[in-house]
Formats: structure tokens, sequence, C-alpha cells
């Protein structure tokens, strides 16, 4: 095992350096809660607040604009300059110079008066705007209440999928909303609680018959009475079931996974990674591909277990997938990332075929393997002893721990796997 050349420079002062070197980031019926009294329905209560609110607005302006002009009625000549004309008795004047007078003394109580009801008028927009607001929000709360919900449940549903709305308040659309949201929860959540206890259940009942299997055909091979033929098909058989035993400890690892560690502690990448990669070499010298590491300490909370088996898949994967003599598979390990501070950071990048972007995704599906370009030789080796699990168990696992997972083609061919995990307290 030898030292990746060149690269321990950056790293040992800029994760983002050699993060930069391999590329980017990779209705159901709802159920009761109880009898509720029946309210108004959220239209009628919004039709009431919005009607409310118009009216009391609009009661302000014309009280506003009832007392200035009772105010400046009272006050007839004040502030008033008067034509020359008009400064002369009223008994002296015709009919037409007197309607003209009072049209003229009008006009100036209204200009005193309209810069005041345009200031009410704007005050009261914005008071309107403010009560709206206010209003909108609080209608929104329990919509914004049933979001946040889903997207937690989303993001993280092996720890959200129990978590439940459970809004208060009367009978109305928002709260059946809510409960329904709750219902198709509850569903889901046995849906996918009978999915694992069916996986472990039928896992833990196919490991009898295949161990029996396991041990009748070891007998065959030992007899010595035994035919060649019959050594050479137990031998087959033998191998066969072997495989059948690694496909039944991944779905069982596989359905552990998905459940969030009962118990975490510190656990430090770096010595994972080397005691997977120490694991690794004899099937690294049969392929003959280099192991190249540059691990800096992390200490990482989770389970020790389950975070070797995402170094130990991620590297298998790697030699399995490779290009045979003459390639090589890097693990790095870095106490920081720039991507997603507070994580630590696992990269395993290794030689191989080329993957399309648009099929890497795929990859982290269960039974999913890489596939070779059109003409190429079968993407399967036959050294390989994988079971199409190993990328699934990863992101299991990381998602699990509330980390997060990310592949990528590298030019050239092969690919780049990065895992980043929670640090420790």
């Amino acid at each position: 095992m030898q030292e990746v050349h060149g690269i321990q420079g950056v790293m040992a002062g800029n994760s983002g350096a050699v993060d930069s070197t391999y590329g980017g980031e990779v209705g159901p019926a709802a159920v009761p809660q109880g009898v509720r009294r029946r309210g108004l329905t959220i239209r009628l209560r919004m039709t009431i607040t919005y009607g409310a609110s118009v009216f009391v607005t609009g009661a302000v302006l014309i009280y506003t604009a009832y007392t200035l002009f009772k105010w400046r009625l009272g006050h007839p000549v004040a502030d008033v300059s008067e034509p020359a004309d008009c400064q002369r008795p009223k008994a002296s004047m015709t009919l037409a110079e007197t309607k003209n007078c009072k049209a003229i003394a009008d006009q100036q109580i209204l200009r005193q008066i309209d810069k005041p009801l345009i200031f009410v008028l704007l005050i009261s927009a914005v008071v309107a705007l403010v009560i709206g607001y206010f209003l909108a929000g609080r209608f929104l709360h329990p919509i914004n209440r049933i979001t946040r919900m889903a997207r937690r449940v989303a993001s993280r549903p092996d720890r959200s999928m129990h978590a439940r709305i459970d809004m208060d308040g009367p009978q109305d659309e928002l709260v059946e909303l809510a409960q329904t949201f709750d219902g198709m929860l509850d569903r889901l959540d046995q849906a996918f609680e009978g999915q694992r206890r069916f996986v472990g259940n039928a896992s833990h009942e196919l490991r009898t018959p295949l161990a029996i299997n396991r041990t009748l055909l070891e007998v065959t091979l030992m007899d010595p009475e035994a035919s060649e033929q019959t050594r050479q098909l137990c031998r087959t058989l033998l191998a066969t079931n072997e495989r059948s035993e690694r496909m039944i400890e991944g779905l069982l690892l596989l359905a552990r996974a998905d459940n969030e560690p009962a118990h975490r502690e510190d656990v430090d990448l770096a010595e994972v990674a080397f005691r997977s990669v120490t694991q690794c070499e004899l099937e690294a010298a049969e392929r003959q591909v280099a192991i190249r590491t540059s691990l800096q300490q992390v200490s990482v909370s989770g389970d020790g277990i389950l975070i070797e088996r995402i170094a130990m898949n991620l590297i298998q994967n790697a030699l399995r997938h490779n290009i045979g003599a003459g390639g090589w598979v890097d693990v790095l390990s870095y106490d920081r990332s720039t991507d997603l501070p507070g994580h630590g950071l696992l990269v395993v990048a290794n030689t191989g075929p080329e993957v399309p972007a648009y099929a890497v995704e795929t990859l982290f599906e269960p039974f999913k393997r890489g596939t070779q370009p059109s003409g190429a030789s079968p993407a399967r080796d036959p050294k390989d002893k994988g079971v199409g699990l190993g990328l699934s168990i990863v992101r299991s696992v990381v998602r699990a721990h509330g980390g997060r997972v990310a592949a990528e083609p590298r030019p050239g061919g092969g690919l780049i796997v990065r895992v980043w995990l929670p640090v420790g307290m």
C-alpha cells in the first residue's frame, strides 16, 4: 500500500482544494383524533375577517372626512381670503355674484382639507396592509406547519416517519388536511415497518436451509468415494450457496441500516478507513490494483460497525469495478469539509470503465450494477463476489447517521464517491 503522492501537501491545509480536484457533489383516510367541534370554514372566516377589515378602514376614512368638513364648516371665514367683490354686503350682491362667491369659498375650504384627507388615506392603507399581513400569516400558519412536516419527512424519512402534525382547533379545512396528512404518514409508516420486518424475517428464515445445504455439500466434498463429476457439481452448488448467503447478509444489513443507530459513539474515520483498506489488500493484490491512502484523523458520531461497513463497501466496489492490472483506488479522509461544515469527509475514487452521468444515481439502488458502453465487454468481473447491495447499504447507513453521500463520474473513467458524516462532540 502506497501513499497518494502530490495530494498530501494540499490536504494538510485545505480540504476544499482536494474537493475541487474530485469535483462537486456528486389520499388515505385520516385517523380521527377524537371528537372535534365543527367550526366555521376557512373560506367563511377569511370572508368575515377581510370584510370586517375593509369595513373598519372605510368607516375610519368616512368619519375622518366628516370630522374635517364639520370642523371647517364651523369656521367659514377662518383663513379664507375672499376677493374684493365678495367682501361687500350680501344684500348688495346679485344672485349670480352670491353663488360665485360661495363657490370660491368652497374651493378654498376643499384645498385646506384635501391634504389631511390624503394623509389619513395613506395611513389607512399602511394599517390595512399590516393587518392583512398578520391575518394572512395567521391563516397560513397551519399550512406552513404542514409544509414543514412534509419537508422534514421527505428529507429524513428514517427519523421523521413517526412524527405527526396533531393540529388542534375547530374541524375546518386545514384541520381535515392535517388529519389526512397524518393518516398518510400512518400508512406509510406501517408499510415501511412491514417491509423491514418482512426482509428481516425472510432473511432469518432463509439462513437455516442455506446453512444445511452448505453442510451437506461440504460433507459430500470430503467423501473419498465421491466421483470427480460429483465434486465439481458440489463446488458449483457451494459457490451458488455462498452467493445466496452473502445476499441474505446484505439484505439483513440493509434492513438494519434503515433505522437510526440506537447507540452512538465517537469513531475515528481515518482508523476505520485504514482498517478497511487492510482487509482489502489481498483482494487488491489478486486484481493487481494499487490502493493509495491519505488519511486525516476525524472523529465522527455513529455506530462504529456500520461506519466501517461504509468504508469497506466503497473500497470493495472500487476494486471490483476497476480496470484490473495498473488500476488504482484512492482512499482519503478529511477532518473538515468546505461543502458541509460540521461533517467529516471520506472520499473513495478509482479507475474503471466510464460511467454515464445519468446512470450514477441508479448505482445506489439495490441490485444495480455499473454498465459498460455499447460494444464493450461485460461489466461483470468473473471474480466479482458482490450481490449488488454495496452502494445501497452505504446510502442507507449514511442517511441513518444524518450524513450525505454523493457520487460522480471521474474524468477518464471510474467513479468518485464522497461521504459526509457528522463530527462527534
